[in-house]
């Protein structure tokens, strides 16, 4: 078995609860905040049988490692293994094939080069969730993994999105080429903008740090570079917001 490891924070815990409440050992909240929302949140862990113990907040802040928690840590095990990339894309490809169940989902991908931040991190992911991305790819080396804080940030998103940190980004990238998914980078010195390319079939959308950008070999795979327009004085979006920006508008053509 597995050894529990910390989750904290009302999304992050209220997610895995909601899909898979086996794995949730213990829940520790802060009894001393009894406002609406901890009433709530105790309403749903009740019924499910997971044992809750009170804590204080000092407690909980030395559980979780950080004041961020809201009144709620929780020990869990980990899920069972995401699978692979190449299992979401065969399983993708084999959707939308002749056949295939009406409607399928056209794969969308993000894929961050070099974002290590957690926090950074977190809020993709909850982007990510809410545009309905199919996997979240990373380089193994030049990324953060998912931990305590990036699973508060993203408010359950760490639970249903499939986050996969590959060995060597330029060569995956190849390998949804292969795939003809397009992959698109986004870059500030790209003549077109997000807007002015076609976004509706498979795509995989490149977005490297703030500041840094994509990596000079990671650009230079992808099929496209585009930019996003800016108009005022800051020269870059942090890579979140960037993420909302491209995630969406290919949310708008497919939608169109």
């Amino acid at each position: 078995m597995s050894t529990p490891r910390i989750l904290f924070g009302f999304h992050a815990v209220g997610v895995r609860l909601k899909v898979a409440p086996e794995s949730v050992v213990e829940i520790h909240v802060d009894l001393a905040r009894r406002d609406a929302r901890m009433r709530q949140f105790l309403d749903r862990v009740r019924p499910s049988g997971v044992r809750l113990i009170e804590s204080d907040g000092l407690r909980l802040a030395r559980l979780c490692g950080n004041h961020g928690h809201q009144g709620v840590v929780a020990r869990v095990l980990d899920m069972p293994a995401a699978r692979s990339l190449d299992d979401v894309l065969d399983g993708l490809e084999e959707a939308t094939s002749p056949g295939g169940a009406t409607g399928s989902p056209v794969p969308l991908l993000l894929v961050l080069d070099g974002v290590t931040d957690p926090h950074n991190l977190g809020a993709c992911l909850r982007v990510a969730d809410g545009a309905g991305v199919h996997a979240v790819i990373a380089p193994r080396d030049h990324a953060a993994g998912i931990n305590a804080t990036v699973a508060k940030v993203a408010s359950g998103a760490a639970e249903t999105v499939p986050y996969f940190m590959v060995t060597n980004l330029a060569r995956t990238l190849g390998e949804l080429q292969e795939r003809n998914i397009w992959v698109v980078g986004t870059t500030d010195t790209a003549p077109r903008t997000i807007y002015q390319t076609d976004l509706k079939g498979p795509v995989a959308l490149v977005l490297g740090a703030e500041g840094s950008g994509l990596r000079q070999l990671t650009a230079k795979t992808c099929d496209e570079l585009v930019s996003i327009p800016m108009r005022g004085a800051v020269e870059s979006l942090n890579v979140s917001v960037a993420s909302g920006i491209c995630l969406y508008e290919a949310l708008r053509q497919r939608s169109a």
